[in-house]
């Protein structure tokens, strides 16, 4: 008899469940609209990754993971953590920041939530009075990334982030003109490099669809003021758009390009 296929993904508990922790991982799967996989007391995560589904967000007492057959990934601040210190110290040469002249009381929206860094830097710039809204159109990456970020405590000094699964594309079609201040793209370059691991299971399950100018269009008619697009030195991401890198640091692979908004105000 041939074995049923497996789930994309679901949602699962460590082989150290409690019912408290049980209940958690079914609210989830009921919001996210996916399947719970039950586990029993020390079961291999192994056996249910070959047997039930190519990939779990599994809960744990310590926080969320997702996992697959490649590896696993638990939300972390990273690099963001940093850059928020810096900024909590009064320095505002973060290259989002300056290329996006983000400020106090912004309402931002970042199109490509991936792994949270930018959007946490753009809630601390923006303030209490600000607002960030985060897409994510992968599913596996904006349920761990999701729910990380629900639990990551930001302090008073941020707004808090509003994460949504959706298609940029799409979310930004339905805004009216003028939604918000600024609005962010982070897409995945074209030639990928050496990455730490969260970065390579980012790459595994992201969206790799380019940017494309109807898109950036659609995001400069919902700007403000601009629209700021990370890019790589070693592609043609932004020449692809039209768009050229603004000056920053040599010691860096990264690079940023930006947009005016179609009706400046």
């Amino acid at each position: 008899m041939t074995a049923p296929p497996r789930l994309p993904l679901g949602v699962t508990t460590s082989g150290q469940p409690d019912e408290s922790l049980v209940r958690q991982a079914r609210e989830a799967a009921r919001a996210l609209g996916l399947p719970f996989v039950p586990r029993r007391k020390k079961q291999p995560l192994g056996a249910l990754l070959q047997s039930v589904a190519e990939a779990l967000l599994v809960f744990e007492h310590e926080g969320v993971t997702l996992a697959d057959a490649e590896g696993a990934f638990s939300f972390n601040p990273g690099m963001a953590h940093l850059r928020r210190m810096r900024l909590s110290e009064g320095q505002r040469d973060d290259a989002l920041l300056r290329v996006s002249e983000m400020r106090p009381g912004d309402q931002v929206l970042d199109c490509t939530l991936g792994l949270g860094q930018d959007a946490l830097v753009a809630s601390l710039a923006v303030g209490p009075e600000g607002r960030v809204v985060a897409l994510e159109k992968s599913l596996p990456l904006f349920a761990i990334v999701s729910q990380g970020l629900a639990a990551y405590d930001s302090g008073p000094a941020s707004c808090r982030i509003e994460s949504l699964h959706a298609d940029a594309h799409a979310y930004l079609r339905a805004l009216p003109s003028g939604s918000f201040d600024v609005v962010c793209f982070d897409p995945m370059f074209e030639k990928p490099k050496k990455a730490q691991p969260a970065f390579e299971m980012l790459r595994r399950y992201a969206e790799h669809a380019p940017l494309t100018p109807d898109v950036l269009e659609e995001a400069r008619r919902v700007a403000r003021r601009w629209v700021v697009v990370k890019g790589s030195k070693h592609s043609e991401d932004l020449k692809k758009l039209g768009l050229q890198a603004e000056p920053g640091s040599r010691y860096t692979s990264l690079i940023w390009g930006r947009a005016a908004a179609l009706a400046p105000r």
